[in-house]
């Protein structure tokens, strides 16, 4: 499967989820994810992510969720399998094992809800604020710039201010630490 997104940096949280309740969609409650991202061995912060798998450990509710996720044509469209896993320690063993370096840890409290085949997610992440994430899973060969365009016109028929960014919430944590 690949997932075709865009992300938006959020001025106003509250006006967003008045938006989002005005154009039909229902969000969930927030719930925190706690994800330790995990990076190849032999990249370092800033070189290509195209073509390289990188992995992710998150826990929700007490439910960890293992998701590995390779980069295709830009950052936000990638490939990407994901598991539940029984054991959080043993899974992050196994990712180290397997080569993969910790990379950065990021927690966040997360809004979901979904139109049609869009899932659309509220985040305050620590350390950076809100953003709006917009998503399609796609089984087929549908243009992922095509998609989203789509989805970026929609995000902008809100009439809310949002500032577009192509950064991974990796890349935007590591900025905003200095590191």
């Amino acid at each position: 499967m690949r997932e075709i997104e865009v992300r938006y940096r959020v001025a106003d949280p509250d006006a967003l989820l008045v938006a989002l309740e005005r154009a039909g969609v229902a969000m969930g409650e927030a719930v925190l994810q706690d994800d330790q991202a995990y990076a190849p061995a032999d990249w370092e912060p800033g070189a290509p992510r195209i073509g390289r798998t990188f992995c992710r450990l998150r826990t929700q509710d007490g439910l960890h969720v293992f998701t590995t996720k390779t980069p295709t044509a830009d950052p936000m469209e990638h490939t990407e399998h994901e598991t539940a896993v029984a054991d959080r320690g043993q899974m992050h063993a196994a990712v180290l094992r397997m080569g993969y370096v910790p990379s950065l840890r990021i927690v966040k409290y997360r809004r979901i809800g979904v139109l049609r085949e869009m899932l659309v997610c509220v985040d305050e992440v620590a350390d950076l604020g809100a953003f709006l994430e917009l998503e399609v899973v796609a089984d087929d060969d549908r243009d992922a710039s095509a998609v989203q365009a789509e989805l970026d016109a929609w995000a902008r028929g809100l009439g809310v201010r949002l500032e577009h960014t192509t950064q991974t919430y990796d890349i935007l944590v590591r900025a905003a630490q200095g590191s």
